[in-house]
C-alpha cells in the first residue's frame, strides 16, 4: 500500500510529488497523458518567479526531472474512479486497483468546447484548443482565434508569428486578459480583432474554409474565410472520477489546508474551485496539499 497516490502530473502533481518525496512518503503518481499539465500548452511563461521567461514545456520537463531526481514514481495510466476504503483508497483504473492511505486530486482541467455546428466533426482538420501543437499547420495561412482571456491572447501573439493574418473574436467589447498581453496582440499589424462577435458555426467540406460569425450588438451575421480556428473560451474540471464536495461547475471545494469533504482526500491545481488558475497557484497547492498530506498520515499513525 502507498502512502501517497497523486492523480495528474501537472505543475501541483509534481509539486505535490516533489514534497512528499521529501516527506518520505512512498508516492506514486498516475498520469494520463504526459507530466506538465496545461504548463505544456503554454508557448511562453513570463510570470514565473525567477525566471523571466521560458517555454511551458521547458518548464514542465525541469519539474518532472526535478521530481524524478527525488525518486518520485510516474506511471502513465488513466484513472477511472477512487473509491474510500477503511485503511484510505483504491484509486482505480482499467487495468488495476492501486491501494493508498491517502490520495492527492491534481487532475486539472481540458478545454471547454464552443458548442457550435462543425467544431466537433472539423477538430484535429482546422479546429484545434492548442496553438502550440497545430500552429505550424498553419504558416502564412489565416487563422481565427475566439476568446478575450490570457489563453486566447498568448496563443494569438504566437500565431501572428506564423500565420499570414490572425483574426480574434471576442464576445465583449474588450479583453479580459492581462494588460501586458493585451498591448502585444493589438501592435502587432497581421492581427485583426472583432469585437462584440461570435462564432455561429464552423465550416468546411474536408477541413475549415470559413466561420459565421454574429455582431452581438446588431445581429447581423457574416461569413469569414480562415483555415484554422483556435477556441480558448474556457475550461472544464477533470474531476468526475472523484466523489467529494464540488461547486455547480464541478471543481472540487477545498478548505486552504487542501483537504476536500473527504477524509484524507486533497486536491490540488486547477481541478480546485478557487479565483486565480496559473502555474504559480497550483505550484503552491501542490506543496501544501503534500505537505497537509504528511501531517495527516503522521497522525494516523500517532493517533
Amino acid at each position: 500500500m502507498y502512502d501517497l497516490v497523486i492523480v495528474g502530473a501537472g505543475p501541483a502533481g509534481l509539486t505535490a510529488g516533489i514534497y512528499a518525496m521529501r516527506a518520505r512518503l512512498n508516492t506514486l503518481v498516475l498520469e494520463r497523458s504526459q507530466p506538465g499539465g496545461t504548463a505544456l500548452l503554454s508557448p511562453v511563461v513570463e510570470n514565473y518567479p525567477g525566471i523571466p521567461s521560458i517555454a511551458g514545456a521547458e518548464l514542465a520537463q525541469r519539474m518532472r526531472e526535478h521530481a524524478e531526481g527525488l525518486g518520485l514514481k510516474i506511471e502513465f495510466e488513466r484513472v477511472e474512479g477512487v473509491k474510500g476504503e477503511d485503511e484510505g483508497f483504491l484509486v482505480q483504473t482499467p487495468s488495476r486497483e492501486v491501494a493508498t492511505r491517502s490520495v492527492i486530486i491534481a487532475t486539472g482541467e481540458r478545454p471547454k468546447p464552443l458548442g457550435v455546428p462543425g467544431e466537433s466533426e472539423l477538430r484535429g482538420r482546422g479546429v484545434s484548443y492548442c496553438a502550440t501543437c497545430d500552429g505550424f499547420f498553419f504558416v502564412d495561412r489565416k487563422v481565427l482565434v475566439v476568446g478575450g482571456g490570457n489563453s486566447a491572447l498568448t496563443e494569438a501573439i504566437y500565431l501572428s508569428g506564423i500565420a499570414r493574418k490572425v483574426y480574434i473574436a471576442h464576445r465583449r467589447d474588450r479583453f479580459r486578459g492581462e494588460r501586458i498581453y493585451q498591448e502585444r496582440v493589438l501592435s502587432k499589424p497581421n492581427v485583426e480583432v472583432l469585437w462584440n462577435t461570435v462564432v455561429e458555426s464552423i465550416e468546411g467540406k474536408d477541413a475549415v474554409e470559413k466561420v459565421v460569425l454574429k455582431d452581438t450588438n446588431t445581429g447581423s451575421t457574416k461569413e469569414l474565410e480562415v483555415d484554422g480556428v483556435f477556441i480558448y473560451v474556457g475550461n472544464v474540471p477533470l474531476t468526475g472520477m472523484v466523489e467529494c464536495e464540488k461547486d455547480e461547475g464541478g471543481y472540487i471545494i477545498t478548505d486552504e489546508r487542501m483537504r476536500t469533504s473527504v477524509e484524507g482526500m486533497f486536491a490540488a491545481g486547477d481541478c480546485r474551485a478557487k479565483r486565480l488558475r496559473q502555474i504559480t497557484t497550483a505550484v503552491a497547492d501542490g506543496a501544501i496539499a503534500a505537505t497537509e498530506a504528511a501531517q495527516y498520515l503522521q497522525l494516523r499513525v500517532s493517533g
